[in-house]
C-alpha cells in the first residue's frame, strides 16, 4: 500500500552516554546528516551523535511514528536493553 520503508532508529555518541531516537524514510541520508552535523543547532550536533546502534523497519508510516513515540518515552535502561538484544557489542551499524 505505502511502497516505502520507514525507519525508527537509535543513535548515540561514541561513549554511548546519550541516546537519540528518530524516524526517517531514508536511514542512510539521515545518518549522514547526523554524522556530518548538517543541522547546526540540533540535539544530535550538540551531543555529537554519530553511532547508529539500532533500527527497525516499517511499511506503514503511522506504525513507525507510534513506535518512535513509544521509544522516546522509555528510560535509558530500557533503550539499552533493546539495543543490546540486537547489537550486544554496541557496534556502529553505519560501518557495516
Amino acid at each position: 500500500m505505502y511502497g516505502k520503508n520507514y525507519y525508527v532508529y537509535i543513535m548515540s555518541n561514541n561513549h554511548c552516554t546519550v541516546f537519540y531516537v528518530g524516524i526517517t524514510n531514508n536511514l542512510d541520508r539521515r545518518s549522514i546528516e547526523h554524522v556530518h552535523k548538517l543541522h547546526k543547532n540540533s540535539f544530535t550536533t550538540k551531543y555529537n551523535i554519530e553511532k547508529l546502534l539500532y533500527y527497525e523497519t516499517y511499511d506503514n508510516p503511522n506504525d513507525a511514528i507510534r513506535r518512535e513515540k513509544q521509544l522516546k518515552k522509555w528510560g535509558r535502561s530500557k533503550k539499552l536493553l533493546l539495543i543490546k538484544k540486537e547489537n550486544s557489542e554496541m557496534r556502529n551499524l553505519l560501518k557495516e
